[in-house]
């Protein structure tokens, strides 16, 4: 059920793509600045994290932001408090 206030998809497009492919330019230059760089960043997790978000959109599953955020979060531990002195 839409509420009467709701934009519509093609709405939301017009308004939101240009700061969308602003976002994807700096994500691409960011890239090529690591490519360009000096040294081996092959065995880093980072990396693997970013590649693994950039599959996740080209999928274009539903709740693409929380497939992304557990992409860069870590597995929830249930004595996280310990670990980190809390308790």
């Amino acid at each position: 059920m839409s509420t009467p206030n709701q934009r519509t998809a093609l709405e939301t497009l017009e308004e939101e793509y240009l700061l969308i492919r602003a976002k994807l330019l700096e994500v691409a230059a960011s890239l090529d600045r690591i490519q360009r760089g000096h040294g081996d960043t092959a065995d880093d997790h980072r990396l693997v994290e970013i590649a693994n978000a950039i599959t996740i959109l080209q999928q274009g599953d539903p709740n693409l932001a929380e497939k992304l955020q557990l992409t860069f979060s870590l597995p929830y531990k249930n004595d996280w408090q310990s670990e980190f002195g809390l308790c």
